[in-house]
């Protein structure tokens, strides 16, 4: 079955391959040409993107989805046209005394890698395959895209459309189950780039292993929140709040749980609470707010929460219409706070993807930093507080991903900032002028002067007294 699937797209890769071998190196006007042609993609079918996303997942707001997955990536894609030209120069690098002085020059310079491919997930599934596919271009490099099957109208319309816009030597997408994504990721690309699930990440990297494909994995994990004592407790929980309901928290850099002093859970609570009440008064019927994705998806959501309740965990529904939400099939779930978890609770032990937060104390704001230590690096991390020296204690003496200070989830918006996590959060990183390297060839090229440098330097045998003074001048 997987043999069956992974003909046509190995007969794909082949055809990009050659013609990548064929153009190189990519000129710069026809990778500025492939961006132009994404962004206008993106511009002109826009609104239909945002129609069939919504209809994925039930409901999602069209206004949510042009921001998060089309405006963002098109302004995205502009700064790569701005950058481009100056990410891809060739640098000059120091040379050892006196082979520059002997004329010796030494250079790095960033070449395409060849065919990349994107398993992009369900979550934001524009931003998440036009996003890396805007670097992939920049950096010269042609694409195939396996987009996921939990988001299928979303999918299929990204394959026409690519269709539309790109000759299939340029970028190809595949559509289908995991038995598609699985064939896809033992491919023999140039590179490969995953975002999802830890779990998946890991069958990922083993079927790239397989052809020695380097890999960037976008992954998750728990991202704490810290709150500090000096925090503005309600602009903090507003600001939380909407982290945590954007997207009805199905986002990999979603706040995953707080940790607060002990002195101030209530204040904290309180504030989060008031925020997700400003923004959704009700939530039942309001577009704004979006459905979890499937069933499955929504059913593991209600099992965290049943999980906490029954090992003591107290729950607090964030539901200010006091809406019935037990008669619906609209997969909605109001903001469900925890207080009193415990680690035994599997709101602890998994990232929760989804509208449920968790609250921990701590007496000492080293005790957070200390947990923090004892559990995978996040991807993300985020520090309330007007405390500079707490926060950076904080920020100094954890490892994450990347951090947002008195908000969450902004970094990943700055496209000038690279995107990636650490361990079990993800490897490799996009954005900025890091994502141009991540899917470049770092080539070093040194060129050597007429003079016979290797018998000048003592290096040429019969080995002597110049090879001794050699080694005397480079310990010194």
């Amino acid at each position: 079955m997987v043999e069956d699937r992974r003909a046509p797209m190995e007969a794909v890769l082949r055809k990009q391959r050659s013609a990548h071998h064929q153009m190189r190196p990519e000129p710069m006007n026809l990778r500025r040409d492939r961006i132009e042609r994404a962004i206008t993609l993106l511009k002109k079918h826009g609104d239909d993107l945002c129609k069939v996303m919504a209809a994925d997942f039930g409901n999602r707001s069209p206004l949510q989805s042009m921001i998060t997955d089309i405006a963002g990536t098109a302004n995205f894609g502009k700064y790569c046209l701005k950058n481009m030209d100056k990410w891809a120069r060739a640098e000059k690098r120091h040379i050892q005394f006196p082979l520059g002085l002997l004329g010796a020059k030494a250079e790095v310079r960033y070449e395409p890698k060849g065919v990349v491919g994107i398993l992009s997930p369900w979550n934001f599934p524009v931003n998440l395959s036009f996003g890396p596919l805007m670097q992939v271009f920049a950096a010269g490099n042609r694409a195939m895209i396996k987009p996921s099957e939990f988001t299928e109208k979303t999918s299929l319309l990204t394959k026409e459309l690519i269709e539309e816009y790109f000759t299939p030597d340029e970028c190809a997408v595949f559509t289908g189950g995991p038995e598609v994504a699985a064939a896809f990721s033992e491919l023999a690309f140039d590179h490969l780039v995953f975002t999802g699930s830890t779990a998946t990440g890991r069958k990922v990297m083993e079927a790239a292993s397989k052809n020695l494909v380097p890999v960037t994995l976008e992954l998750g994990g728990k991202s704490p929140v810290f709150m500090g004592e000096s925090a503005d407790f309600a602009k903090a929980g507003e600001r939380v709040a909407l982290g945590k309901m954007m997207n009805a928290g199905q986002i990999c850099l979603a706040p995953d749980y707080l940790y607060v002093p002990e002195s101030k859970v209530d204040e904290a609570i309180h504030g989060v609470w008031e925020g997700t009440a400003a923004m959704y008064p009700s939530l039942l019927d309001n577009e704004d707010y979006a459905s979890i994705v499937t069933d499955r998806h929504f059913d593991r959501l209600q099992a965290i929460v049943a999980d906490a309740r029954d090992k003591g965990a107290e729950v607090i529904e964030v539901n200010p219409a006091n809406e019935d939400f037990s008669n619906t099939n609209a997969r909605k779930m109001p903001l469900t706070i925890l207080k009193n978890v415990s680690e035994d609770m599997k709101a602890m032990q998994e990232e929760i993807f989804g509208p449920v937060l968790p609250v921990k104390i701590y007496a000492d704001i080293d005790e957070a930093i200390d947990y923090v230590n004892q559990h995978d690096r996040p991807l993300g991390l985020y520090y309330f507080g007007q405390d500079s020296s707490e926060r950076e204690k904080v920020l100094s003496k954890t490892i994450s991903g990347g951090v947002t200070v008195n908000d969450v989830l902004f970094h990943v918006s700055m496209d000038d900032l690279p995107f990636g996590g650490v361990g079990p959060s993800g490897m490799g990183s996009y954005h900025g002028v890091e994502g141009f390297r991540e899917f470049s060839h770092a080539r070093s090229i040194y060129t050597q002067p007429k003079i016979d440098v290797a018998k000048l330097g003592g290096f040429k045998p019969p080995y002597g007294a110049a090879t001794e003074k050699a080694v005397k001048t480079i310990m010194k």
